[in-house]
């Protein structure tokens, strides 16, 4: 295992030094999904939430949160995007069967270093948009599941997520 980047010699805690860190094109993926009632997912799916648009302004709000990654988590430095995707697929959860909207976040930029902050925090502000729009009719949604799926670029390489 690697030794944690955000801690000094003195083991306090610092932004990560990125100076002398080539730039080169970096891209994460990251998912996560949100486990509702049948009647909320299909209230989504119709259009027909008091509060409009569920997906179109938790996609909004997911593309703001990656760009605002840098003031929300301490150490991460700010990072010019130059694209964020986010998809939204219903469905049910293989396990329990529950309905739920599936995320899926990209993003990508041109730098020193990695986006992977950026992608996470994006599916769960687009996430947690979702429940914000429909906690009037189910207060029991859930958000689970959210992780890195793959990442490229940069010196450490590509990772991809098991399973």
């Amino acid at each position: 295992m690697n030794a944690l980047t955000h801690f000094d010699a003195q083991g306090q805690a610092h932004m990560v030094d990125v100076s002398q860190k080539a730039a080169s094109h970096r891209v994460a993926i990251a998912t996560g999904r949100i486990e509702m009632e049948p009647a909320t997912l299909a209230l989504i799916e119709a259009g027909t939430a008091k509060k409009g648009d569920v997906l179109g302004v938790a996609r909004i709000a997911g593309i703001q949160a990656a760009k605002k990654t840098s003031e929300l988590i301490p150490l991460c430095h700010p990072v010019p995007l130059t694209r964020v995707a986010i998809e939204f697929v219903a469905g049910q959860v293989a396990s329990t069967r529950a309905s739920a909207i599936f995320c899926t976040v990209t993003a990508e930029s041109v730098g020193q270093t990695g986006v992977e902050m950026e992608a996470l925090t994006a599916v769960q502000v687009a996430l947690l948009t979702v429940y914000d729009m429909c906690k009037a009719v189910d207060r029991g949604m859930t958000i689970s599941g959210v992780r890195l799926l793959e990442k490229r670029g940069g010196k450490s390489g590509s990772f991809t997520a098991a399973g």
